[in-house]
């Protein structure tokens, strides 16, 4: 096919949609489900609208063909695990009784049975359930949701293209179950799993499916060589398959590498890639390797993670060289719109001019259409989006309130100085210990008390001007009071004031910082019914004034014991964020690292003598491809020091970070500096305790004892032999007890009883260590 004809057959799609709804009803019907208040059928209706309603507006915009299959209750590679059969042992009884209730205990667990481990979603801040996979696991086909979304699309007279994990992909993301043998690797289980992809394949043919696309981000990854021959060996075998659809195989988030000239030259029929940031290497690669000859190419040309406008001219730029490469190019967001909020019309409250910048779900769905409209028709058919667009472009560049010059200017001024500790961590530690004066296996929490319904009412009130700012704050008192209560009461060692006043961890500092906004209906899925409001960095960052403060020395007033200062770090206010692309992000996160700098002056001065920075986003932003790991280390484990390290050697620094694979960044969690680290590794059962050992890592850390994403209350027992596993690798001088994560998603009764059960752990324990 020539460029031309290419371009004339140029068509528009997505991967993925957003699942919740506009008003969230996805998350209100399941959690309904999970009380009681709302039937299986009841969510099962709901969910059907949901579906039936997105795909009618994706078609209305004018994509060709909408994505089936990417919706889900709760997580895709959990579906993906339904899919194939790879029910953990323990949950199996509990999903053969009742498929949807087993599907949510294999993801949030029971008072009984521990749930599936959860991590990043590569570098986003989306959670995925971790498949559990052992040499005896037996995969059986389970296309049943799969073929009904697809069978439901079609009803409504939709081109339809069924969404799946991919075989290599899945089993990547895997980890040997509980108690198989070391060193197993699941992607040996390739052979068994291939047969059951071949049936799910072969039903979704059956049901009117004339394409699948596969996901395969993994291969996104440094791969060795046996991975790329099983990527080989995987795509030649369903390649070869004759009852299947048309295979589209699809990565994104970053350039393919050496797993490029392996998907081109399987015998599949189309490849999706993206070609937005780091992965527009894939332009030049995919050149290299003589394109895609009579093969389907779907271009991700327009940024499917952040929310500013594309600039269509340079997308049709980058569309224009890829006709020659492949048989047909067709115009897709670069991933799943999963990653951004719905519809950016719907925030009034943004002043207009910003908004012109900002494409959520909705404006990404018309910005591929466009484009696929100008390739298939000629730019003349899109003039007035054209020049919209290099208005909406240049009106960015040009506004002040992008640059403060004062902030440019501080942000230049920093020197290496700033970036270091006034003493070395065994003088700050014996300073530490003689102020604070606690116990062996201090415990404490890691900030957020239970977010109650009163709470979410009173700052609904207060922004609704039902509730004067007097009696809202008198509310927050209350809170305060009472969880300071019951951390004395309960005998916890550091308190913290519980962050009753906190609508999320990185919202409430973006609103009182210059150059964030705040979205109002901005929800972004983070895992399960747990939604978030990532803030905007739209302009140069600082901090008019304390942001903590005051709530920090209300707590600390009513009490003796030292409560902890509570801030979120600069590198997870940009990974929770929408960031600027007109800027590096080692920029603004200096940037934020200075207003945050200011915060814990304040805190310091006025006498809290513990202050964590949480960096649970250390992790989730490493890069994906290790080549650009050691730079973005580097300014990001500035970022926290420039941070903290203006503080006095007994004032004690602590951190947190949950739910990674801290094993890749252990190097860089000791240049943090911090005194003290929490950390996620009650699921993964304290292999981060090991993994700091094996480091030598020689300050303090608290490796959680309590899942705090489970609604199952541990006994002190059980927390008391994590702790003894704990032991095993870090001293008990140097070992602190906590949760997880902090408790904002948790109710009240069952926070009480672990966090009882916590402290009764260490004391149970303490009392067995030799006396000193």
């Amino acid at each position: 096919m020539t460029a031309k004809s290419a371009a004339a057959a140029a068509r528009a799609t997505v991967y993925g949609y957003p699942r919740q709804g506009r008003n969230r009803e996805l998350k209100k019907a399941v959690e309904g489900y999970w009380q009681g208040r709302v039937g299986a059928d009841a969510l099962r209706s709901t969910a059907a609208g949901l579906r039936r309603s997105t795909w009618r507006q994706l078609a209305d915009a004018g994509l060709h063909e909408v994505p089936t299959g990417d919706f889900s209750y709760y997580d895709h590679v959990l579906d993906t695990t339904v899919m194939v059969g790879a029910i953990p042992k323990r949950h199996r009884a509990a999903v053969d009784a009742d498929a949807l209730g087993g599907y949510f205990a294999m993801a949030r667990g029971t008072q009984e049975v521990a749930p599936l481990e959860m991590t990043k979603w590569f570098d986003t801040n989306y959670h995925y359930l971790v498949p559990e996979l052992g040499p005896g696991t037996v995969f059986t086909a389970d296309s049943a949701k799969q073929v009904a979304e697809l069978t439901e699309a079609l009803a409504l007279g939709l081109s339809a293209r069924p969404v799946l994990v991919g075989p290599v992909t899945y089993l990547l993301l895997a980890k040997p179950a509980p108690g198989v043998p070391a060193g197993f690797e699941p992607l040996t289980l390739l052979e068994a799993l291939l047969p059951v992809y071949a049936e799910v394949l072969a039903d979704l043919r059956a049901a009117g499916a004339e394409w699948v696309q596969l996901d395969e981000p993994a291969l996104v990854q440094d791969r060795t060589p046996a991975e790329l021959q099983a990527a080989e060996r995987c795509y030649r075998v369903l390649g070869g398959l004759t009852d299947r659809p048309k295979l589209l195989v699809a990565s994104y988030f970053d350039r393919l590498g050496d797993a490029l000239p392996v998907l081109a030259k399987a015998p599949v029929e189309g490849l999706a890639l993206d070609f937005t940031g780091a992965a527009a290497a894939n332009l030049d690669a995919l050149a290299a390797v003589g394109g895609l000859p009579g093969k389907r190419l779907v271009a991700g040309v327009v940024d499917g993670r952040n929310v500013w406008i594309n600039d269509l001219s340079k997308s049709l730029s980058t569309l224009g060289t890829l006709l020659g490469l492949a048989d047909r190019v067709d115009v897709a967001a670069s991933c799943s719109l999963l990653h951004v909020p719905l519809d950016a019309s719907a925030e009034r409250d943004v002043e207009p001019q910003i908004r012109r910048w900002l494409a959520f779900a909705r404006q990404k769905t018309a910005e591929v259409v466009t484009l696929a409209e100008a390739l298939a028709r000629g730019t003349g058919s899109v003039t007035a989006e054209l020049a919209a667009n290099r208005a909406d472009l240049a009106s960015r560049a040009g506004s002040p309130i992008t640059r403060d010059p004062a902030v440019r200017a501080r942000a230049a001024a920093v020197t290496d100085a700033d970036t270091r500790r006034s003493q070395p961590y065994a003088e700050r530690s014996a300073a530490q210990r003689a102020r604070l004066g606690l116990p062996l296996l201090p415990t404490t929490t890691i900030g957020s008390f239970p977010q109650t319904g009163g709470l979410r009412r009173a700052r609904a009130d207060l922004r609704a001007g039902r509730l004067g700012t007097g009696g809202y704050e008198e509310r927050i008192e209350a809170e305060i009071q009472e969880v300071i209560s019951f951390q004395e009461t309960t005998g916890i060692d550091v308190l913290v004031h519980g962050e009753p006043e906190r609508n999320d961890m990185v919202q409430y500092f973006a609103e009182q910082l210059t150059g964030c906004l705040a979205t109002r209906h901005g929800w972004v899925q983070s895992y399960g019914t747990r939604y978030v409001r990532p803030p905007i960095l739209a302009g140069d960052v600082s901090r008019p004034e304390p942001m903590t403060v005051r709530w920090t020395s209300y707590a600390q007033s009513l009490t003796e014991r030292p409560v902890k200062g509570m801030l979120t770090g600069p590198v997870t206010m940009l990974a929770w964020s929408f960031v600027r692309d007109d800027q590096p992000l080692a920029d603004t996160a200096r940037q934020v690292a200075l207003a945050l700098r200011d915060e814990v002056a304040d805190l310091e001065a006025a006498g809290t003598a513990v202050i964590q920075v949480d960096e649970p986003a250390l992790r989730e932003t490493l890069p994906l491809r290790a080549a650009d790991r050691a730079a973005y280390l580097a300014w990001a484990t500035e970022a926290f020091r420039l941070t903290t390290t203006g503080v006095r050697p007994d004032t004690q620094i602590h951190t947190h970070m949950c739910y990674a694979e801290f094993g890749d960044i252990v190097q860089a969690i000791d240049d943090l500096d911090a005194d003290v680290i929490s950390l996620e590794a009650a699921r993964s059962h304290m292999q981060v305790a090991r993994e700091l050992a094996a480091h030598g890592y020689p300050r303090e850390a608290g490796p959680g004892v309590y899942d705090i994403h489970s609604p199952r209350v541990p006994g002190a027992d059980e927390a008391a032999d994590l702790l003894r596993t704990g032991l095993k690798a870090i001293p008990a001088e140097r070992l602190w007890v906590n949760p997880d994560c902090g408790l904002k998603t948790r109710g009240w009764p069952e926070t009480r009883a672990a966090l009882e059960n916590l402290v009764a752990a260490a004391r149970t324990v303490r009392s067995e260590l030799p006396a000193s």
